[in-house]
């Protein structure tokens, strides 16, 4: 049986992958902070789906809880198939306006804790010459969107590059980069959305039933959606000059604070 293991279980679009993985049998280890929500997440796919789940609660931004999480990826007794990095938050304030400690938490948790799980599923994935990485991105990595934007693209940049180093040993990579997503995410970031139209919003299954279809496709990159494809597909080709300055004029500094 595949056992998949996903960070940032316990809501949004890491609750919409353990939906979808259980639907396909698969057996899951759930990891978030939050003890009884996960249980919670766990009893219900137990009861839809009779899906066999560990409930692995871990701060990743606590270094011995990431350590515990990386030896359970790295386990060759109980072999993980499938990593899902989807862990994440964002920041309602420009780099400028946002105390240093939550940028610095907010890059470790973007990027120094997919890198580190990463790199503790990959030998045993190699070894048996199968499984799958699955990192969450965003189209904020696509355009100049701040620190989160930048940890972003890393995210895609580092999950295209390993695809290539891993496809000889029939292991997949894929970056989903999701727009505007209905997920907890927004309201935690404490961002104002309420000026964006209903159009714009992705529901989690959507964006995990894009991001399956491609992964069995062995596409690099999940992007869902028409609107966020053509996005996407601008970003690429327009040039950088052009888009840096369309994005300076829709980012102002927050209420109340110096410019």
């Amino acid at each position: 049986m595949t056992t998949v293991l996903i960070t940032g279980a316990s809501a949004g679009l890491g609750a919409a992958f353990a939906r979808a993985f259980a639907a396909k049998g698969c057996s899951l280890v759930l990891v978030a902070r939050d003890k009884d929500r996960l249980a919670s997440v766990a009893a219900a796919l137990g009861r839809e789906y009779g899906t066999a789940c560990e409930v692995l609660p871990a701060d990743l931004l606590d270094a011995a809880d990431r350590e515990a999480v990386a030896e359970r990826l790295a386990d060759p007794a109980r072999p993980v198939d499938v990593l899902v990095n989807n862990a994440g938050f964002g920041l309602p304030a420009p780099f400028p306006y946002s105390p240093f400690e939550d940028e610095e938490r907010m890059l470790d948790l973007l990027v120094k804790v997919p890198l580190r799980l990463t790199h503790a599923v990959l030998p045993g994935l190699r070894a048996r010459r199968r499984g799958a990485v699955l990192n969450v991105s965003s189209v904020a990595g696509l355009l100049p969107t701040g620190t989160y934007g930048a940890a972003k693209a890393w995210v895609t940049a580092f999950s295209e590059s390993l695809r290539v180093d891993m496809e000889p040993y029939g292991v997949r990579v894929l970056a989903v980069v999701p727009g505007f997503t209905r997920t907890e995410f927004q309201e935690r970031a404490g961002m104002d959305t309420s000026a964006l139209r209903d159009a714009v919003w992705l529901e989690p299954e959507a964006v995990v039933d894009r991001a399956l279809r491609d992964l069995a496709l062995r596409r690099p990159v999940s992007v869902t959606g028409l609107r966020y494809r053509a996005y996407a597909l601008a970003a690429r080709h327009l040039p950088r000059t052009f888009v840096a300055r369309r994005m300076a004029r829709k980012r102002r500094p927050p209420a109340g604070r110096d410019t």
